[in-house]
């Protein structure tokens, strides 16, 4: 008879996970308390247009491919996926935008007409950034957060300084032009925290930028989701939908079941992929590792207000992935991490994926995704919703000089108090738990409980940390100490 894992929650990690164990020869069921799987990488389907309600980036292709290929597939097998060129552009002021390229030589001729000289930091940048790329994320991120020695390797101790300098450090040493360095700032805000707060080491997100690019699943992030899906049910694992955890059971420090819908069921080893916090309340107070204050002085990534919008003709002058970096980032990161608040002056992004993809929008139409990054935990109501998404699409209409407004068919919102009533997210937060230097690797919250026998966690709270590429490898790490703890 196999030995049974119960997973809480479908997203990324969990999907990782549930297939890693199913290979390892476990019966899996996994828990959803909403209607569809993907956790925040849902889908939206109004009217004929179709949106990505959380991630839309498809960065660091060779983690999907080193995931796929841990189970003898391709994820050629599941989805098919485009190289944006440009992978994105960013604006700085009306009719003032650069496009980057997927093609690295026309971005180091970018830099160079931008500011001469560049080029040659930006090649010794990228040299640096690959090198880390590759010891991080080749290594070790693959790390279970166990020991502080993970982190102790030749290559490490080689680059011990930059794990305590930042980014912006780096950044800022030799590039002058305000707009080079908040192309070269960009990628950080990926890992949830200001490029003032995190380690040089992490440049190797640049390397993800320039040097792999960025990709389109056709159909979008839901189809990643689908095909993870598909392959975890070819290896046998079972998936409810609309199925809430209410309670963990302890017995003798052993987890012993769940409460389901409000029906129990007898459990010895249970993995939860739902936000770590809110899985911790679902425990006798007894059992949780962490207090309500540990978890209040944590630095957490951004929530997000974001809108999905259906207009009624094509957009000009926008690219598939488009940054509206036209106001002050030092004041709206302010509002983020120092004084939580709405900005003033926010900046913002925007997905237009029917200029790649017909799939999302009816022909002659375009369906378009708006992210205004907030503090997680501030006041969220239809009144400031509507107030914000006036004041970007103003503001798109200024900038790339054209306009929209009129061309509304529908708009829907989703922010702080949608993340906290689908996701249980901590404080309504979008994206975990910010990889600053004192809550990296193994000083961030355990993968293992410490006071639950055979409780196990994974996703962005815990190890690597946010973002999709680290949700999947936390999935497989998870796996493996389960392994490695159980045996």
């Amino acid at each position: 008879m196999r030995d049974k894992v119960h997973i809480i929650g479908s997203g990324f990690s969990s999907l990782a996970a549930s297939c890693y164990m199913a290979m390892q020869g476990y019966e899996v069921t996994v828990f959803e308390k909403n209607e569809t799987v993907g956790g925040r990488a849902r889908r939206l389907s109004k009217e004929g247009f179709m949106f990505d309600i959380g991630p839309t980036w498809y960065w660091m292709p060779d983690v999907f491919e080193r995931f796929f290929g841990d189970f003898g597939r391709k994820p050629s097998d599941y989805y098919e996926l485009e190289k944006l060129d440009p992978g994105y552009q960013v604006y700085f002021g009306e009719n003032d935008s650069v496009k980057i390229s997927g093609d690295l030589q026309e971005i180091y001729d970018l830099f160079e007409k931008i500011e001469r000289g560049s080029s040659v930091y930006l090649n010794s940048f990228l040299n640096s950034a690959r090198k880390n790329y590759n010891t991080a994320i080749k290594d070790l991120v693959y790390k279970p957060g166990v020991s502080p020695l993970e982190l102790v390797t030749p290559t490490t101790i080689a680059r011990v300084s930059q794990f305590f300098s930042t980014i912006r450090k780096q950044v800022r040493k030799d590039i002058k032009n305000h707009k080079l360095i908040k192309i070269l700032e960009f990628p950080v805000l990926f890992l949830g925290a200001k490029p003032s707060n995190t380690p040089a080491f992490y440049n190797f997100m640049n390397y993800a930028d320039f040097g792999l690019g960025t990709w389109h699943p056709k159909g979008g992030m839901y189809s990643v989701v689908e095909g993870m899906k598909k392959m975890a049910e070819e290896l046998g694992v079972t998936f409810e939908t609309n199925a809430n955890v209410e309670k963990l059971h302890v017995d003798d420090g052993k987890i012993s079941g769940l409460r389901v819908n409000g029906k129990d069921i007898n459990s010895t080893l249970v993995l939860s992929g739902a936000d770590y916090h809110h899985t911790e309340t679902l425990l006798d107070k007894k059992y949780r590792q962490y207090s309500e204050s540990y978890w209040n002085k944590k630095i957490f990534a951004p929530s997000s207000l974001l809108f999905y919008v259906g207009f009624d003709k094509k957009l000009k002058s926008v690219e598939h992935h488009t940054l509206f970096f036209d106001t002050d980032f030092d004041e709206h990161a302010r509002t983020i991490y120092d004084d939580p608040s709405w900005p003033e002056k926010p900046l913002f992004y925007a997905s237009f994926p029917s200029i790649t993809d017909d799939s999302f929008a009816p022909e002659g139409k375009e369906a378009a995704i708006f992210l205004i990054p907030l503090a997680p935990g501030i006041e969220d109501n239809e009144e400031i919703r509507s107030k914000y998404f006036s004041l970007i699409i103003s503001r798109l209409e200024r900038v790339t000089g054209q306009e929209v407004k009129k061309n509304i068919i529908f708009k829907e919102s989703f922010c702080v108090n949608d993340f906290v009533k689908d996701y249980n997210s901590y404080k309504g937060n979008a994206y975990g738990m910010a990889n600053t230097l004192l809550q990296t690797a193994f000083l961030r919250p355990k993968i293992k409980s410490r006071k639950v026998k055979n409780l196990y966690f994974t996703g962005q709270l815990t190890v690597p940390g946010p973002g999709v590429p680290p949700s999947l490898i936390s999935g497989k790490i998870a796996s493996e100490l389960i392994q490695k703890t159980r045996s």
